[in-house]
């Protein structure tokens, strides 16, 4: 059995614990005490002192199978390595498609996913695409999430150019085969929702909550930062319990900071409970004039996360426990997973981040592995 201790590391679980030393078994936490001795086995100790051990980060939108597409095949995003996403911190993604639901297909994310897990870390995925009816592997999305294992909801575009234009009819319609899904397989069942600068904005949520029995839970919105009208429907649904999602961008970069509208929805109402960020890393970032055409297009990594978490302390005021909650305890609810992942706590999986006091990352733990040590990858791809 692979055992490591960590000593000596000032925790947040996320909630901040203090000096702790933290017991590493296999892939799970065994102990975590003042002070941990071991005697008589072989153990890999690693010096925490100095450092800040927090939870791995949990990301919820990422196009591991690359995005884009805007500006034809040669405007395709490449696919996600791991190291990529273990050295920013990531030690829990969910895999979706973007824009392009044709060249980039369900039966490759699958693929993706498990080659991810494979690798070290934890991948899951979401059937559907931008595209209503959803494309589906076995034809039905609720046959979808129960019978693949790493799928646990559905994806689909709204208030968007680029979706379907989804009827309220047929919105409820999804809604349900998701519940559904989720209900049978014991998943989160999430509809998680790409939500583009249109005006119907959070319009067919609303309409779903005021007339169905369709709990708030199985809505999950995302890019929730476009417009101020946006971000206060998105306060208002997260007042009614729904869980919102920002994408995460770097404060020096971006007039419309993700750290700054996460401060404004929290003002607005939303219980800081309610939110988490998301990197939407490897995916196309558009830019389309007035007229709808495609002027160019980039995509991010998902170090946007651990930017905008230390933008949220430094520039907004929150607190290290509020910040890391965005990318840990709170979207480990939304998946399902609180108290299995994105937290320090006995008996979770040891996906686990050690930082500087300045916040960068040092070392990072995935399924108890070291997978980044003095902030360079150590677990990578097969072929990188």
């Amino acid at each position: 059995m692979m055992i490591k201790l960590i000593k000596g590391a000032d925790l947040y679980s996320p909630r901040h614990i203090g000096p702790c030393d933290i017991l590493i078994c296999s892939d799970k936490i065994a102990k975590i005490a003042p002070r941990i001795t071991v005697e008589g086995l072989d153990v890999e100790i690693t010096d925490g002192r100095g450092l800040i051990a927090v939870p791995g980060f949990i990301d919820t939108h990422v196009h591991v199978t690359g995005g884009g597409g805007e500006q034809g095949p040669s405007s395709r995003v490449p696919e996600a390595n791991i190291s990529q996403l273990l050295r920013c911190g990531v030690t829990t993604c969910v895999g979706l498609l973007g824009t392009d639901g044709v060249t980039r297909s369900l039966a490759n994310l699958l693929a993706k996913c498990r080659a991810l897990n494979e690798e070290g870390m934890t991948c899951l995925m979401l059937t559907g695409s931008y595209r209503y009816p959803s494309a589906t592997l076995t034809g039905d999305v609720v046959t979808d999430i129960c019978y693949i294992n790493e799928c646990i909801g559905a994806k689909l575009a709204i208030s968007d150019h680029r979706s379907s234009n989804i009827t309220r009819d047929e919105f409820l319609r999804l809604a349900t085969e998701v519940r559904s899904g989720g209900l049978l397989s014991g998943k989160a069942g999430l509809l998680h929702m790409h939500t583009g600068s249109g005006d119907g904005m959070l319009e067919h949520i609303f309409y779903a909550l005021d007339n169905s029995d369709i709990p708030v839970k199985t809505f999950y919105p995302t890019h929730l930062g476009r417009s101020k009208a946006l971000m206060e429907q998105a306060a208002e649904f997260a007042k009614r319990g729904g869980t919102i999602d920002f994408t995460a961008n770097d404060p020096l970069k971006n007039s419309r900071p993700a750290c700054g509208n996460i401060a404004y929805c929290i003002g607005a109402g939303a219980p800081a409970s309610n939110i988490t960020l998301s990197s939407d890393s490897f995916g196309s970032l558009p830019r389309f004039d007035a007229e709808g055409n495609c002027t160019g297009l980039t995509f991010v990594l998902p170090d946007v996360l651990l930017k905008t978490v230390k933008g949220c302390i430094e520039t907004e005021g929150m607190s290290l426990e509020t910040a890391l909650s965005f990318v840990t305890a709170n979207p480990a609810k939304v998946l399902g997973l609180s108290g299995i992942k994105g937290t320090v706590t006995e008996n979770a999986d040891a996906d686990i981040i050690l930082l500087t006091g300045s916040l960068d990352i040092h070392t990072v733990f995935a399924k108890g592995k070291t997978a980044v040590r003095n902030g360079e990858p150590i677990i990578k791809g097969r072929f990188e």
